[in-house]
């Protein structure tokens, strides 16, 4: 059960054909993994039915675990036809977390990256190398897509502390840009 400062974010890679999830508990600068999988709708069924069961599972997830923040993996600007697909997958994300009142985050893939191995460009395999170290599991987390969410979620529980950090130093009224400037205000 988490701690009275902890958090727990819900995590998304969002697909068509496999949808990753990955919930963490964020306390302070410790992480844990809580939970992990994947959605795989019925790779025939009709778009409309794929992105109801990927909507009606992730609301699954989100009663059953009662996240408080949803991180949600942006598409690839350039990539037409992947930024099609998953933004529709994405959609049906963002509608589940809205249905439930939460507030959603998006985070493109290079600054997920960033933020979990310092490096925008790593494989997936570093992703989930470090996803295991930052998490403290006894084993990279699999298949990929959950390992993806799992980053998801460490990148907004990383970017929420950078922030709270930065807010903690900014004078009082600073936006968030001046805030990021620090005290050269």
């Amino acid at each position: 059960m988490p701690g009275p400062g902890a958090v727990t974010i819900l995590g998304i890679d969002p697909g068509l054909t496999v949808t990753g999830y990955g919930l963490i508990v964020a306390e302070g600068s410790s992480h844990r993994a809580l939970d992990f999988g994947v959605i795989r709708p019925p790779a025939k069924a009709p778009l409309p039915e794929r992105l109801l069961r990927i909507h009606e599972s992730l609301l699954d997830i989100i009663d059953e675990h009662k996240p408080a923040e949803v991180a949600v993996e942006d598409f690839i600007v350039g990539h037409t036809r992947a930024a099609v697909a998953i933004g529709e997958a994405r959609a049906a994300a963002a509608l589940a977390a809205a249905r439930s009142a939460l507030p959603v985050s998006f985070y493109k893939p290079a600054e997920v990256k960033q933020f979990v191995t310092s490096y925008g460009r790593g494989s997936k395999e570093q992703v989930a190398l470090m996803v295991q170290a930052l998490l403290g599991m006894p084993e990279p987390p699999a298949p990929a897509d959950a390992a993806d969410a799992l980053a998801v979620a460490v990148c907004h529980a990383l970017k929420r502390g950078a922030d709270a950090r930065l807010a903690a130093v900014a004078p009082p009224g600073a936006s968030p840009r001046q805030a990021q400037r620090g005290r050269r205000l």
